[in-house]
């Protein structure tokens, strides 16, 4: 279940964050950006340091050797945003996000910032786990995964399991390959 809502209201201004980061990994090179709604309040170089901590693990998607990643500030395949619920709501549409949830429209990755900044009240990790949970998920989206479910109880939750919805008695993972 979704935690309460703390962002604030819906602006569909986006500030991106400046500059890039090293390539990681070593397969095909996926670009992205990363950008907040302005009217989050929200530093979009600490959201951005977040991402590429992220996606520059080993336990996350370059594990495979498939692929690479590197931010950009512009020219992106992909971008990354944190924005408010009704903004995902219909950056998401037709997908009903019903204001708690986040996906993956086109080559955007719309993360709620509900979740973002408050996670959900099932997950039993901390929130930069929960952060790096949305971002891998959504991204392997963006690299043709789909959803996954829940091994059996007290199994790891494979990161593209659903787990903003529930952990079905798995136990809360951000890493495709931890």
């Amino acid at each position: 279940m979704p935690s309460t809502t703390t962002s604030p209201g819906r602006t569909g201004v986006f500030v991106t964050a400046p500059g890039g980061s090293p390539v990681t990994g070593s397969g095909t090179l996926l670009t992205y950006s990363v950008a907040v709604e302005e009217s989050l309040g929200l530093n979009p170089e600490e959201v951005a340091e977040v991402v590429d901590r992220t996606l520059a693990d080993p336990r996350s998607w370059t594990a495979d050797g498939s692929t690479a990643f590197q931010r950009v500030e512009s020219g992106s395949r992909v971008q990354i945003i944190v924005a408010s619920p009704a903004t995902v709501d219909s950056r998401c549409l037709p997908l009903n996000t019903a204001g708690t949830l986040s996906c993956r429209s086109g080559n955007s990755v719309n993360i709620n910032a509900d979740r973002w900044l408050g996670a959900t009240s099932d997950w039993s990790l901390d929130l930069d786990a929960y952060r790096s949970y949305v971002v891998n998920h959504e991204v392997g989206h963006v690299l043709g995964h789909g959803h996954e479910q829940c091994g059996g109880p007290g199994t790891l939750a494979p990161v593209m399991m659903q787990q903003t919805k529930g952990l079905q008695g798995c136990t809360g993972n951000p890493w495709p390959f931890p």
